[in-house]
This record gives C-alpha cells, sequence and structure tokens, in this order.
C-alpha cells in the first residue's frame, strides 16, 4: 500500500473541506491539527481549493492534505502542484487514474460497482473510495461488495457521522473513513474554527473510545494480595477471580501478587482501533514502549505500555 495511505489509515478520519475563501484555509487546518485529525481532502467544488492547498502545505508541511472531487487531469496537475499529497475522484475516471498512477500520485478513485473496482486493480490500485456510501447502502453494501476482492480496501464517504462511523471502521475493508460533519462549511464561513476543534476532538475521542478497563495496585507477594482482595470483598462484596499474576476484584481492579510495572501499580485503557490510538499518542508527543508490546496471530498490535508513569502508575493500552 502507498506510504501516504497506511498513514491515513492510522488517522482514520479524513476531513473533507469546501472551501469557499483560502483565507479560512490556514485556520481550518490548525483548528483540525489541535483537534487531532491532522488530515484534509479540500474538495475542488470552488474556486479557491488551489489556493486553499498551497496555504496550508505552507503553514504545516507535514500535515497530509489531497484534493477531491477531482475531474481532470489538469486539476491533478493544479493540485500537485500546490501540495496536494493524494488525489480523490468521485467516480472512476480511467484517464485521470492512468495519469496518477504513471506519475506515482496516490489516487483513491470512486468504485461503487465491482466493474469499477476490477478496473482499479487492473491498474495496480488497493484503495478505492465508497461514494456516496450511505445512499448506496452503507457498509452491508461494502461487506458484500468487497467479498470477492480480499486485497482491496475502501474510503467511504457520504453520509457517514460521528453516529455511524466505527460501524464502518470496525470492518476490516475499511482504510478510513471521509466525513464532513465537523467541517461543515456554515462553520467555517462564520469563522466558528473554535467549534471546529471541538467537533474534530469529539470525532477523534468517539472514534479510539479510550476508556477505563481496570486499575491495578501492587502487592509484595501473594499473601499481601490475597489480604488486599479480601478487603475489597469485606468492604463492598466485591467477588474475586484468581488468575495466575493476581486477583481481579470485579473487572475494575486488579491486586498484582508481586511488586509489577508502575511504582504503585498499573491503568489499563481500552481502545477500539490499537494502530490508530497509537498513532494518535504519538502525535501528541505521547512515547510508547515497544519491547512492552504483544501482537495477534496477524501481527496487529493488541497490547502496549506507555513509557511514562501517571501519579505512580504505569498505563498500558490494550483492545
Amino acid at each position: 500500500m502507498n506510504e501516504i495511505l497506511e498513514k491515513i489509515s492510522k488517522i482514520g478520519i479524513v476531513p473533507v473541506v469546501k472551501l469557499d475563501h483560502a483565507k479560512d484555509a490556514v485556520p481550518l487546518a490548525d483548528a483540525l491539527i489541535k483537534g487531532g485529525l491532522p488530515c484534509a481532502e479540500v474538495t475542488f467544488r470552488t474556486d479557491a481549493a488551489e489556493e486553499a492547498i498551497a496555504s496550508i502545505t505552507k503553514a504545516f508541511p507535514d500535515m497530509l492534505v489531497g484534493a477531491g472531487t477531482v475531474l481532470t487531469v489538469d486539476q491533478v496537475d493544479r493540485a500537485v502542484a500546490a501540495g496536494a499529497k493524494f488525489i480523490v475522484t468521485p467516480g472512476f475516471n480511467a484517464k485521470i487514474v492512468k495519469y496518477c498512477v504513471e506519475k506515482n500520485i496516490p489516487i483513491t478513485p470512486g468504485c461503487p460497482s465491482s466493474s469499477d473496482i476490477e478496473a482499479a486493480i487492473e491498474l495496480g490500485l488497493d484503495v478505492v473510495k465508497f461514494f456516496p456510501a450511505e445512499p448506496l447502502g452503507g457498509i452491508k453494501m461494502i461487506k458484500a461488495l468487497a467479498a470477492p476482492y480480499v486485497g482491496v480496501k475502501f474510503m467511504p464517504t457520504g453520509g457517514i457521522n460521528a453516529g455511524n462511523i466505527n460501524e464502518y471502521l470496525d470492518c476490516d475493508k475499511i482504510l478510513a473513513c471521509g466525513g464532513s460533519w465537523m467541517v461543515k462549511d456554515t462553520l467555517i464561513n462564520a469563522g466558528k474554527f473554535d467549534e471546529i476543534e471541538a467537533l474534530t476532538r469529539e470525532a477523534v475521542a468517539n472514534m479510539l473510545g479510550f476508556r477505563l478497563a481496570h486499575l491495578a495496585i501492587n502487592c509484595k507477594d501473594e499473601a499481601q494480595a490475597k489480604a488486599v482482595a479480601d478487603l475489597f470483598t469485606k468492604a463492598f462484596n466485591f467477588g474475586q477471580r484468581e488468575i495466575p499474576v493476581s486477583y481481579f476484584c470485579t473487572d475494575a481492579i486488579e491486586v498484582m501478587k508481586y511488586d509489577g510495572r508502575g511504582t504503585m501499580g498499573h491503568i489499563a485503557v481500552k481502545t477500539n482501533y490499537m494502530e490508530k490510538a497509537i498513532a494518535y499518542l504519538e502525535r501528541q508527543g505521547i512515547a510508547l514502549d515497544y519491547d512492552s508490546a504483544q501482537y495477534d496471530e496477524k501481527g496487529n498490535p493488541i497490547f502496549i505500555y506507555l513509557q511514562e508513569e501517571f501519579g505512580g502508575f504505569a498505563v498500558h493500552l490494550c483492545l
């Protein structure tokens, strides 16, 4: 898979942006980055698109900015010259796709049918757009359509929002989702970038779903651990579940049989999507201990510790 598309996969959401005025490009990009989505598809539906892409690229060189609703080869050239790192088309235009492939420009064409998907495969693509997603049957349609095409992933756009995005991302056929609910042009034109940042944060939080799994307390040995576990049972009538290394008093409290990781113990935080969560934390400047990482049989991360303690507690991510 193309490196740019791999990065988009780890972000998870691609804000689809319609800019009427190029002056709004930089404050919008700033709001998206602060909100946790350093990515945007700027649609070529307005005359401001080219200048907007150039402005964002100059202000934020590391941001993944692409051009959407690209309908001609000329628009491809203008978008790339302005700094676009990827191209998105609403349908499958063979001329545009071939042009981008020949020039090694990442492109995700709209492929709402099996014929379109096969045409994309023929030209060497392994990621396609599915648009308009909801009107065409949503995730159920994508699953049915994707079944014969084992190596193909989809970027659905159209009708995706905070309420249904995880339904899409839960499917392993989905690379990422495009959406505009956090970047509505009415908010952009009104200069409500604080609101856009808040909606972006909300979208990221909803996608990643960070939540407490359990808190673990370190003990010096098994006898002390049993005493602490019995105290939880006596005081709160919590049941106990013993495993080789600890006692669980409900699923939320773990009492370790030894002086484990962390000065006082550890905190386990669940997430919906490990790779996206890891990428998000690293973008926030949070260091991870890759020596602690655990992987499933397919090589996907399922567990990892953060390097820094939080108030004396080590912290790890898990599914």
